[in-house]
């Protein structure tokens, strides 16, 4: 038995037919599957998030209204609530701990500015000068990112050592061979220790903002440089016309990173003065320690934990909001341009 086909006219569509023994192609999944397979992939993390982070601040934030010492340890739902109290009691500043809090809190936005902007700097400047090819280039740019592979312990006890008074290398250089001072210096105690701890954070810092840098000058095209060193532009008109405003994204991020980090910072100083840092040297974050491992009032320091918590965030959400109008502010003139040389 034969079967004939009429073949389709110019113009016209053909509509076929599939037979009962054909098979359809894969089923498109459905919108709620679609949907839903990003939460799903998602989720080990947000219940991660939840059990490492969430779920301890929220415990942290109950335990700053309640008077908990060691004598409720064991059992701390069972301590007194006390409301307000702890929170009054450390931003009295006229009490003996709102002074030393708030002397912490000096010496903290001391350190995170100096430390932040050298690291900034050093970077950026280390970045800029590696844009350009020359032998060793490579050897040179690992060199600069030990000290940022290098574990955090292992280099701050490196330090330590380091600035031992007796037999410490800087006091030897220092003292010994350039003579730079009358004695050998105490690093580790007194008011130097702001300084060795600064030098540290510096040290271990500014690798990562050189690679941060160094990632966002990839994008900036070299032509730019090539036409402004046809117009007879210097080194440092390119970098002010070229460099930084293009970094300028890159660098608002790498700022708050930074920012946060330091002020945060709680291995350096620990591992460099131990449970009792100098008062020069007494961040925050291990003035917030000390109030709550050494003189076991945890409820004090978990106000002053959430006290942290809420100025960081005010800060935090400050720095987005003028950086934020900063990016947006230069093209309101160029619309208006536009729109003038349209209507023209």
């Amino acid at each position: 038995m034969t079967t004939t086909t009429a073949s389709a006219q110019p113009g016209e569509r053909t509509v076929g037919k599939s037979s009962p023994g054909t098979t359809r192609g894969p089923r498109r999944p459905g919108r709620i599957r679609r949907l839903g397979l990003p939460y799903l992939l998602l989720l080990p993390a947000l219940l991660l998030e939840l059990l490492v982070h969430l779920v301890p601040m929220v415990i942290g934030i109950v335990m700053s209204f309640k008077e908990l010492t060691q004598f409720y340890i064991r059992d701390w739902t069972t301590a007194p609530w006390t409301g307000l109290d702890n929170f009054t009691m450390s931003v009295d500043f006229d009490a003996p701990v709102g002074e030393a809090l708030l002397h912490s809190f000096l010496v903290t936005c001391a350190f995170t500015v100096l430390s932040v902007g050298l690291c900034w700097l050093i970077g950026t400047a280390a970045a800029i000068c590696m844009q350009d090819t020359f032998r060793g280039r490579g050897l040179l740019r690992a060199i600069f990112l030990v000290p940022y592979a290098l574990p955090v312990y292992a280099a701050v006890i490196t330090w330590a050592f380091m600035f031992q008074h007796d037999n410490g290398l800087v006091n030897h250089v220092l003292h010994d061979q350039l003579g730079l001072t009358d004695k050998p210096s105490f690093w580790l105690i007194g008011d130097n220790s702001f300084v060795a701890l600064l030098v540290v954070s510096v040290w271990k810092g500014w690798p990562f903002a050189f690679l941060i840098v160094m990632a966002g000058l990839q994008n900036i095209p070299r032509e730019l440089y090539e036409a402004a060193a046809l117009d007879g532009a210097g080194v440092w008109q390119q970098i002010r016309r070229i460099t930084l405003p293009s970094l300028r994204p890159v660098n608002q991020v790498l700022v708050l990173v930074l920012f946060l980090w330091t002020f945060n910072d709680f291995n350096t100083p620990f591992v460099l003065f131990g449970k009792a840092a100098p008062e020069a040297a007494d961040l925050i974050s291990i003035h917030i320690y000390q109030s709550s491992f050494v003189t076991w009032n945890f409820g004090t320091g978990s106000a002053m934990s959430v006290l942290l918590l809420l100025f960081l965030l005010l800060v935090t959400g400050v720095y987005l909001l003028l950086t934020s109008r900063a990016t947006r502010a230069p093209r309101t003139p160029r619309k208006h341009e536009e729109r003038r040389t349209a209507d023209a």
